[in-house]
């Protein structure tokens, strides 16, 4: 695909929370010809997520917290999610270990990874890597909360499984990170029939 994108210019126009920059290209369509495009890209950097399940529970955990571009998209603000956080130079694995501990305050040896995914490639860099691990009464190490100094005030949610789906069904779930981590629980982690279960 390389070969079908020129770059002309690119210019940064903010540096300030993340990177925002406007670039102007060309590039090949299909049908053989150049077309001239621009595009802003904001690059916040690599992320990791996980879902913390118990099986003998049938349980996951989950945070409630305010994000302020929800708010300002006629919501209340306060969206339940999976752990998540910034790579910011760590590997996948120690970043999500680190990160749901910090929020849930459940210590996790063995995480597993189960995709990767662009969760808004249209215009924003970020490449998401989702993990899932079991948890039980004895990983709570701490009360979770988050990091004070990076302004969250991360509430800790533990849900029945049937509960949680039925909170994306509701509208109660709108976080799509989580959406896609319940799924994928509900179809491979709690499913009966599965014989991995």
């Amino acid at each position: 695909m390389a070969e079908r994108v020129r770059i002309h210019q690119v210019e940064t126009l903010s540096d300030d929370w993340y990177v925002l920059k406007k670039t102007t290209f060309d590039l090949l369509r299909n049908d053989g010809t150049w077309q001239r495009q621009s595009r802003e890209t904001y690059d916040r950097g690599n992320g990791a997520t996980i879902l913390l399940y118990n099986l003998a529970q049938r349980t996951v955990v989950l945070t409630r917290q305010f994000r302020f571009p929800a708010f300002v998209n006629n919501h209340s603000g306060l969206l339940i999610e999976a752990a998540a956080g910034l790579l910011d130079e760590a590997t996948p694995e120690d970043r999500v270990k680190a990160e749901v501990e910090e929020e849930t305050g459940y210590r996790v040896d063995h995480v597993r990874k189960i995709f990767e995914a662009f969760m808004s490639p249209g215009s924003v860099t970020e490449k998401l890597h989702f993990f899932v691990a079991e948890y039980k009464g004895s990983s709570k190490v701490t009360h979770g909360g988050g990091n004070r100094t990076e302004g969250e005030d991360i509430e800790v949610i533990e849900l029945p499984i049937k509960e949680a789906i039925k909170a994306i069904e509701s509208g109660a779930i709108e976080d799509g990170k989580t959406i896609m981590l319940l799924q994928y629980a509900a179809m491979h982690l709690f499913d009966e029939g599965n014989p991995h279960v």
